[in-house]
């Protein structure tokens, strides 16, 4: 396992320009890991212990509807944050997510980034505005899917 700096930590898009103390406390709480293609990193419903900041690869959310297979909603690369529940009571995955192709990614563990962030309120709105961000990004782009399949009205 490769360990996990602060300056690995600023050089991640989700990360960047976040202040250095932050990182300090961030880099406590990661691991570098990997993941091979197929791999199925959460599954819907189960307890959301962690979160994810991709740095190769790419992994597919998807949602399990009335018992058949899993449908692709959305698809997180290079670049991106995966796992949003960890945030959130009752701290469970809305989504399933798997691998596309072999990942590597920053993991954190979610309850010492949320005890850490109660503790520094500082770093709890700069995570919060981060994943704000994803969050709106994310709707917009479902939006988007929608109206190019005719499911919502552009206005």
């Amino acid at each position: 396992m490769i360990e996990v700096t602060a300056p690995a930590l600023a050089a991640h898009p989700f990360l960047r320009g976040m202040r250095a103390g932050h990182l300090d406390v961030l880099v406590a709480t990661a691991s570098d890991v990997a993941f091979p293609a197929g791999h199925r990193i959460f599954a819907s419903g189960g307890y959301a212990g962690k979160f994810w900041l991709i740095q190769s690869g790419h992994v597919a959310l998807d949602l399990r509807l009335h018992g058949e297979s899993p449908v692709v909603i959305d698809t997180i690369g290079i670049g991106g944050s995966l796992g949003c529940s960890w945030l959130f009571p009752p701290y469970q995955w809305a989504f399933g997510a798997v691998c596309v192709s072999a990942v590597r990614a920053f993991e954190f563990d979610a309850v010492a980034v949320r005890a850490a962030c109660a503790a520094d309120p500082g770093l709890g709105y700069e995570f919060s505005q981060r994943f704000i961000r994803v969050l709106a990004g994310r709707l917009q782009s479902t939006r988007a899917r929608l109206i190019a399949r005719g499911v919502a009205s552009a206005c």
